[in-house]
């Protein structure tokens, strides 16, 4: 871990005065931060929280929303409950996934730009179809504008480089 990482991560470990209890607060900012939870960044809280690392792996791997892979830039969520699933929402899951050549097993692009998923719910069943882009709600999706949301977030992420 650089110093500029472990730094970033005393800071949120001080934020929450290094509080064992606080431990789902701290992962879930660390994921914020870098869209998954490092393994290595996972040990050092362990140790500065004086917490087993299984205790702190078992509280990631216990946690749906918490991943232990990298995840890419814009995390796109298709819900995939009842009133999205019966308003067909799995056209638009595939028309992400073929846009973006992923897949279920594979659901990262190469160039970590994008990762496509599937939810549960995401409790917007009035929107149905429903997905979200690093969790704002995009309503009534059809897969013809989910080319346009792939082509709007390739463009936004063109001119931050």
């Amino acid at each position: 871990m650089s110093e500029q990482e472990q730094a970033k991560i005393d800071g949120i470990l001080q934020a929450h005065k290094y509080d064992k209890t606080l431990v789902i607060a701290i992962m879930q900012e660390v994921q914020k931060e870098y869209h998954y939870l490092p393994e290595e960044i996972l040990s050092y809280i362990a140790h500065e929280l004086k917490l087993s690392e299984a205790k702190i792996y078992g509280v990631a791997t216990f946690y749906e929303n918490f991943s232990l892979q990298p995840k890419g830039k814009y995390v796109i969520k298709i819900c995939d409950g009842t009133a999205c699933h019966v308003r067909r929402s799995v056209p638009i899951l595939e028309e992400f996934r073929k846009t973006l050549g992923v897949t279920e097993e594979n659901p990262t692009t190469e160039d970590m730009l994008f990762t496509v998923e599937t939810v549960s719910c995401l409790g917007a069943c009035g929107l149905a179809p429903v997905c979200t882009v690093n969790d704002h709600v995009h309503p009534s999706m059809t897969p013809e504008k989910a080319k346009e949301l792939i082509a709007e977030l390739k463009e936004e992420a063109a001119h931050e480089n």
